[in-house]
Order: C-alpha cells, then sequence, then structure tokens
C-alpha cells in the first residue's frame, strides 16, 4: 500500500514538474497580444512588457530581437508581449499609441513605464530591473 502511495505521489510530482516546465517554455518568446487577449494577459502576470508595432515599421524591426533576447533572459520572472497596431486598433486607441514602437510595461495590471522608440537592450534592461525590485 505504501509503495502504491509513493508512486502515485512520484507520478503527480513529475507531471506538475513536466508542467511548470512547458510553462516556462512558453514564455521564453513573446506572446502574440490582441484586442480579445489583451486585458486577460495584463491581469495574469505579475510583470508584462508589451511591444507595440508593426510590420512596416523599420525601427520596429531593430527592436523585435531585443524583446525577444529580454523575453530569453528573463523568462520565469517577466512575461513579455507584442500587439502589431494594424491588426488590433482598439488597444492600441486605448492606450494611445501614436509612435511605434512603443513598449509598455504594465505591473499588477497597471502600466508601470513606457518606452518609446528603437531604444538600446540596456536602456530596456534598467527599467526591467527597477520593476523586479
Amino acid at each position: 500500500m505504501d509503495e502504491e502511495l509513493e508512486n502515485i505521489r512520484k507520478k503527480y510530482i513529475s507531471s506538475v514538474l513536466k508542467e511548470n516546465s512547458k510553462k516556462e517554455e512558453m514564455k521564453m518568446e513573446p506572446v502574440v497580444l490582441t484586442d480579445s487577449t489583451f486585458d486577460a494577459e495584463v491581469k495574469k502576470d505579475h510583470i508584462l512588457v508589451v511591444d507595440f508595432w508593426a510590420t512596416w515599421c523599420a525601427p520596429c524591426r531593430f527592436l523585435t530581437p531585443v524583446i525577444e533576447e529580454l523575453a530569453k533572459e528573463y523568462a520565469g520572472r517577466i512575461s513579455f508581449g507584442k500587439v502589431d497596431v494594424d491588426e488590433n486598433p482598439n488597444v492600441s486607441a486605448k492606450f494611445d499609441i501614436r509612435s511605434i514602437p512603443t513598449v509598455m510595461m504594465f505591473k499588477d495590471g497597471k502600466v508601470a513605464d513606457i518606452s518609446i522608440g528603437a531604444v538600446p537592450k540596456q536602456m530596456l534592461e534598467t527599467k526591467l530591473k527597477r520593476l523586479l525590485n
């Protein structure tokens, strides 16, 4: 009986660890956010960094690898998302996005910081570290 319970416990722990591992892997890349998913994602994550961008925007293409790199480096501590402003006009209007790229940082569902333009990685990292403290 004890051996059977121990086997059940081990299987359960293994499944929980696998599930947590999958969640962490998914968070290593920015999540695509839309008008319909945005609010839920902001509420779900303690810290969420959102890159407002467009496919035609050259500075946005410069910032994309920076955001992806930061998402990997801060996986498990900070979540990242991307909003295509052309495809998601409601979210863009809600936050009065007039220039892209715009990076908004949310903490506990509220805007905590904003960065406009294709800024260097170090600049964004300074802001992220402040949010973590």
